[in-house]
């Protein structure tokens, strides 16, 4: 497999069990609830420097223009000891990430944007009182991207994950009303129970997930105390279909008991306002899309090798929302259900269906061209392979504005060669 790609997926190794069985309801989360209802923002990683909507939103929810103050958490880099590039302006460890998000958010117009002293090598800053002081007295949080382990070793303590002093001020601020918004792994930090810590789809699908985290970055691993406990609707997942994320995210939400996966593609962002409340209200911005899987009526197929059929999918954009407690989409006003036209089926399989869009692409396949059945593609890997195929759902349907395409109710099963 070239280099590129493995960075971009990972390797992997563990279990399986032989049978059929439909997924039972997953258990209420051990974290806190936000009784205030705060708001969160949940970018998928890529997010431009120019992508004003997601800012903006971000600035809006935190005071607006003028008024916002935002604290700036970059602890999931490199420290500057790990970073080779750490004294030129191609850096990328925690304090010039930090020094990167308060200039860009400063041209967005806060008031204010500081970087919060909190990295590994700092560890104890997450006790300091200081630190806790400067954590009051912002209107809004952004946690940027990297490892979201090292948030977890940062701002927890024990194999509790306890809140440290640093954590709990962050969870006060969110139920007193503030905005927290994270990109890739800070946003993937956000979740409860079982959250993702690493691994790439083939050798997941093959292996199951296990708990824990791994420094093989082919091991599907999750954490079962989770993240911060911010969200929790459901299992999230970043860089979702640009690295082919679906069925990575199917296996773990299987292995795990969870029903629902919500996919964050790249320079996407959830906005989810009324956190923890019967307010709760869920809404996508930005250029790509947000997937949510549903997981209710699906059923592991299992002899030898993993499979699953019945995953519904429905894969949202900028001005869609989600209604949770009715697992229901919401297509935004304005955007025409397509047409599809007649005629023979001439989307072409794919034989990378686990990257770069490829199973979006299948699914806007079923949108546009009425003769197809289905579609369906194979894996890079071949040890072994697997199928996907996309179906329409009783409600299929898509809907679109300019080049951007949602759709609701397709059908994923995934099946080994």
């Amino acid at each position: 497999m070239p280099l590129n790609r493995l960075l971009a997926l990972g390797l992997g190794a563990c279990t399986a069990v032989a049978m059929s069985v439909p997924l039972a309801a997953a258990p209420t989360s051990a974290h806190p609830s936000h009784s205030g209802g705060g708001s969160l923002v949940l970018v998928g990683g890529g997010l431009a420097d120019d992508n004003a909507a997601v800012y903006g939103d971000i600035v809006r929810l935190a005071g607006g223009v003028g008024k916002a103050r935002i604290g700036i958490f970059t602890a999931a880099a490199p420290v500057p000891a790990e970073d080779p590039d750490a004294a030129t302006p191609d850096c990328n460890n925690s304090v010039c990430n930090g020094d990167y998000y308060a200039t860009l958010f400063r041209s967005y117009g806060v008031a204010d944007a500081q970087w919060i002293p909190i990295d590994l090598d700092r560890p104890g800053a997450a006790e300091d009182p200081a630190v806790v002081r400067q954590i009051d007295s912002m209107t809004g949080f952004f946690f940027g991207g990297g490892d979201q382990y090292r948030y977890v070793t940062t701002m927890t303590r024990g194999k509790a994950q306890r809140d440290t002093p640093a954590l709990a001020a962050v969870r006060r601020k969110l139920r007193a009303g503030a905005v927290v918004a994270g990109t890739s792994a800070g946003a993937q930090i956000m979740a409860g129970r079982d959250m993702i810590t690493g691994g790439s789809t083939e050798p997941g699908l093959r292996d199951g997930a296990r708990p824990g985290y791994f420094e093989d970055a082919g091991v599907l691993a999750y954490l079962p105390r989770g993240g911060f406990g911010f969200f929790t609707d459901g299992l999230l997942d970043t860089h979702f279909s640009r690295r082919g994320r679906e069925a990575r995210s199917i296996r773990l939400a299987a292995d795990t008991r969870h029903q629902r996966v919500f996919g964050l593609d790249e320079d996407t962002a959830l906005e989810v306002t009324g956190v923890g409340t019967p307010r709760q209200s869920l809404r996508v911005l930005g250029t790509r899309g947000v997937s949510v899987l549903d997981l209710r009526r699906a059923r592991v197929t299992e002899s030898v090798v993993w499979g699953i059929e019945g995953v519904r999918w429905s894969r949202l954009t900028s001005g869609d929302r989600y209604r949770s407690g009715r697992w229901q989409p919401v297509i935004a006003p304005g955007k025409q259900r397509v047409t599809p036209n007649v005629g023979a089926c001439t989307v072409p399989a794919s034989d990378d269906v686990f990257y770069d869009y490829a199973l979006v692409g299948l699914a806007e396949g079923l949108v546009d061209q009425a003769g197809c059945a289905s579609t369906s593609g194979t894996s890079y890997e071949k040890d072994p392979q697997f199928a996907a195929e996309v179906t329409r759902g009783r409600g299929f349907a898509g809907y679109r504005v300019g080049s951007t395409t949602s759709f609701v109710d397709a059908v994923i099963g995934i099946r080994p060669v």
